[in-house]
């Protein structure tokens, strides 16, 4: 926390960007992770700038894990009352984004088939993921120490990450 802060008094604000390939060739993902249950009435705010959708993070869902991978599950709800849920991680060490799984219309939820790793700066298909990661799910390049961490930060938006 310290640092931060000194890097911020030098105006050198850590950012999100996406890197080239992890530093680490060993790196392995754990398994294919189970969605977790979330509720709407938890959900913490994201501020994604999107015309006519609001999202929000349910800090009940969040996870640091071993891999390095914060995982999450997020909301996008319309005007209309219409949600999308969606099961992510982020490896905030290389900028990237997967998409687990997606919420169904009868609550199920369904693997997504090009789960793939992908930038946070892969234009709208990551846009929510990019805002989440500059908002408090990574500290520029590295991964939080912990899900209290992350859920500081959610919760004080102000705050220049």
């Amino acid at each position: 926390m310290v640092w931060q802060l000194a890097v911020l008094a030098l105006g050198a604000a850590p950012s999100v960007h996406a890197q080239l390939a992890s530093s680490d060739p060993d790196w392995k993902e754990m398994d294919s992770p189970v969605p977790p249950a979330y509720s709407i009435e938890r959900m913490i705010p994201v501020d994604v700038q999107s015309a006519g959708l609001k999202f929000g993070i349910d800090p009940s869902t969040l996870s640091v894990d071993a891999d390095g991978v914060v995982r999450y599950v997020i909301v996008a709800r319309s005007a209309t009352g219409a949600r999308t849920a969606l099961f992510e991680g982020i490896r905030c060490a290389t900028g990237q984004v997967r998409t687990y799984a997606r919420k169904n219309a009868d609550e199920s939820w369904s693997p997504v088939r090009d789960g793939d790793w992908r930038s946070l700066r892969d234009g709208q298909r990551s846009v929510h993921a990019h805002a989440a990661a500059r908002q408090g799910l990574c500290v520029g390049n590295s991964t939080p120490w912990n899900t209290r961490e992350i859920v500081r930060a959610l919760n004080n938006p102000a705050y220049d990450k």
